[in-house]
């Protein structure tokens, strides 16, 4: 069975992250859309998938989850945009961003 990891933009602007077991992301998406758990997205609906990454172990995409929980809002923007260069940029301690501004554009 393989796992995954998707990210949500929620009716106010902001993102969910989670993970969850099975090969189709179609039913957790549903259940996000009918409010059928009291959640973070249950006040925010409706909900939009904005990226979804697939998984062999389900301790891999939770370990992801998890990693991209802890990430700025313009981290997780260019993971959805696929702006690695951004990602990696914005990877850096923000000392290091603050030496090479032009990097950013």
């Amino acid at each position: 069975m393989t796992a995954f990891v998707y990210m949500l933009r929620c009716a106010d602007g902001s993102y969910y992250v989670g993970s969850a077991r099975g090969d189709s992301l179609d039913g957790r998406l549903a259940e996000h859309q009918a409010g059928t758990r009291i959640s973070y997205t249950y006040h925010r609906r409706p909900v939009t998938l904005v990226y979804a990454e697939w998984f062999d172990r389900i301790t891999d995409a939770i370990a992801t989850e998890r990693r991209i929980k802890g990430w700025s809002r313009a981290k997780k923007e260019a993971l959805i945009a696929e702006d690695w260069d951004r990602v990696q940029f914005l990877a850096k301690r923000p000392s290091a961003r603050a030496s090479n501004p032009t990097a950013s554009s």
